[in-house]
């Protein structure tokens, strides 16, 4: 167990490769590494629902907090209760910065 509310545990490492397995611990789950992360950049994966995407396995989806921020806008965001809650999607949520969006524009 860590002090950190998300943490990475080490399970195997590959003699012949070095490739890694893992497990990330987060506060709204768990879930082992590699791993595939659906992308629902503007808060949505296209033509899937949550449940859909829940049920094919998947424990985290990627967001990019730019386009967030275009819109729907943090403040509508943050009526709606949080990420979690506008996203409708209880497990964990992993936002890249969208620097590479503010600095391509």
């Amino acid at each position: 167990m860590s002090k950190f509310p998300v943490y990475y545990e080490h399970i195997h490492t590959c003699k012949q490769s070095g490739a890694r397995l893992g497990r990330v611990h987060t506060p709204h789950g768990t879930f082992d590494t590699p791993v595939f992360m659906p992308v629902g950049t503007q808060a949505t994966i296209k033509g899937m629902s949550p449940d859909e995407v829940e049920s094919m396995g998947a424990r985290i989806i990627l967001s990019n907090t730019y386009h967030l921020w275009m819109r729907p806008g943090n403040e509508i965001v943050k009526k709606a209760g949080g990420l979690h809650t506008f996203m409708n999607w209880k497990h964990s949520i992993l936002t890249d910065s969208g620097g590479f969006q503010v600095f391509s524009l």
